[in-house]
């Protein structure tokens, strides 16, 4: 459609000149993705991870010393004596030094260049916590009786690793610094047990348990990790977002502010063009009519007809201009009628016969019989005709015709359509013509005077009834326009009691 390529048109010619706006709009969103990626990978995504490791200790504080206890009272019950007691206090003291380190680096805060600075710091307190668990790994029981001792530390130990490899995992390597010693030691004291075959699967299994639990928190560690990244992921679109809408609505606010400084600009000149236009126009009418006495020099007549026609063509401009702003503006305001389109486009040929006629241009209308009354505004219909009609003249060349068809559309509404048999315009500026003082290049080539306002003020007053506007052309065959006004116009009392034919546009 016409009208639709023009809008792209206008459109396309306002983001060639915001180029440069674009440009820092996009420099904007990729700067604040950048930054935004930036923190999320390297020493911040570990700081994130150390932090969330040092929350994970200060929740689980009693989780540990719970379990020495209970292991403590078990080991009590079962005839250890004062050795699991003193285990179960060193540990426990471990333990708690590991929480006021976790406490301390929550209260302070840490920067991204000490992040690893503070990883050797927890992965130092873990192996701390490792000689407690080395300590009970070499405990002895002689008194108790237990033949399957060894199998019971191995589970205990075991079960501290799953406890640690969970709560630990965002750093993943704190496992391996709080049960590596511990395996160590069961295995050497295992190993001056020859010849005990539960001795040796108890080993096995806790250097089982230990890589198993080791690629547990790996795991739970790149899924926290991945977490963090869609996280920022998600902040820097976000972030996008925020910026481009508070970038919008900048240009919204510009955008107002022009317009309003255009509406102020065009009331303003509007009164202040057009007075001093009406005097220039009618004392050169009276100069040039001879009206006060005749005129010796026949020189100073034609000046005074030029400055009339100047003056004229100078108000016209104005007031086309004053129009589309008014349109735009959405401050047009059109008084429908009853009213038939051949009686205005009768109307207008009777206008233009004379301009025709100096061409040697015939207008051939055809109007289809029974038209009925559409509800329209008199003073567009006729602006409309007359801006297609005079295109039309311009562009045709001496000799030529000039068609003008009023006729129903195939869907129960009516159409004017202005054809000439002129040089036509190239399919690709068509919607340059539709644009706002758009001219084509036969235009500009052959000099012709225009301001590139007619065919956007026609575009917009058949807008305006709810109709649409169509341009066909080909180079060298002509040019035709076609408005189309809908069947919710016509007046619906006349088409109930007379019948009408239906045909589709041309």
């Amino acid at each position: 459609m016409a009208s639709l390529d023009a809008i792209s048109a206008d459109k396309n010619i306002v983001d060639r000149r915001k180029l440069p706006r674009n440009k820092d709009l996009s420099a904007v969103m990729r700067g604040a993705r950048d930054q935004l990626m930036e923190r999320a990978g390297g020493n911040h995504l570990e700081r994130e991870l150390l932090f969330m490791h040092t929350r994970a200790l200060i929740v689980n504080t009693a989780t540990f010393p719970l379990l020495i206890v209970m292991i403590a009272g078990v080991g009590v019950f079962s005839g250890f004596g004062g050795s699991i007691i003193v285990w179960a206090l060193v540990t426990m003291g471990l333990y708690m030094l590991l929480g006021l380190l976790a406490r301390r680096l929550a209260k302070r805060g840490i920067a991204n260049r000490h992040v690893h600075k503070w990883q050797m710091i927890f992965l130092g307190g873990h192996f701390m916590t490792s000689i407690g668990w080395a300590y009970f790994a070499v405990l002895d029981c002689a008194p108790c009786g237990i033949s399957y001792y060894p199998v019971v530390k191995a589970v205990v130990i075991i079960l501290a690793m799953a406890i640690t490899a969970i709560v630990t995992s965002a750093l993943r390597a704190a496992i391996l610094a709080a049960f590596t010693l511990p395996v160590v030691a069961y295995t050497l004291l295992a190993a001056k047990q020859l010849g005990s075959p539960l001795s040796a699967i108890m080993v096995v299994m806790l250097f089982a348990g230990l890589i198993f639990f080791y690629l547990v928190a790996l795991r739970l560690n790149q899924s926290v990790a991945i977490t963090l990244a869609l996280q920022a992921e998600k902040d820097a679109l976000i972030a996008e977002l925020e910026t481009a809408n508070a970038m919008s609505d900048e240009g919204r606010r510009r955008a107002e502010e022009a317009n309003l400084a255009k509406s102020r600009f065009l009331a303003s000149m509007s009164h202040e063009l057009r007075t001093p236009l009406n005097a220039i126009l009618g004392f050169s009418e009276v100069m040039a009519k001879e009206v006060l006495g005749p005129i010796e020099n026949g020189t100073y007549r034609e000046y005074a007809s030029d400055i009339h026609a100047s003056g004229e063509h100078l108000l016209n401009l104005i007031n086309e201009i004053l129009d589309l702003s008014r349109i735009e503006a959405g401050r047009y305001t059109i008084n429908e009628e009853p009213l038939l389109l051949a009686d205005i486009a009768n109307e207008c040929i009777h206008m233009m016969k004379l301009k025709a006629r100096n061409k040697d241009i015939t207008i051939v209308p055809q109007f289809e019989k029974g038209m009925l009354r559409i509800k329209a505004d008199e003073r567009s219909i006729r602006q409309i005709v007359l801006n297609l009609m005079a295109n039309a003249i311009k562009f045709t060349p001496t000799g030529g015709r000039v068609h003008i068809k009023v006729g129903w559309t195939a869907g129960g509404g009516q159409y004017l359509t202005i054809r000439d048999n002129g040089p036509g315009i190239p399919p690709e500026e068509i919607p340059v013509v539709l644009s706002t003082f758009g001219q084509g290049s036969i235009a500009i080539k052959n000099a012709e005077q225009g301001t590139g306002l007619g065919l956007p003020i026609v575009q917009a007053l058949v807008n305006l009834h709810d109709g649409q506007f169509h341009l066909f052309s080909k180079l060298r065959e002509g040019t035709e326009a076609l408005a189309t006004f809908p069947r919710s116009r016509v007046i619906a009392d006349e088409a109930r009691h007379r019948g009408h034919p239906q045909r589709k546009a041309a």
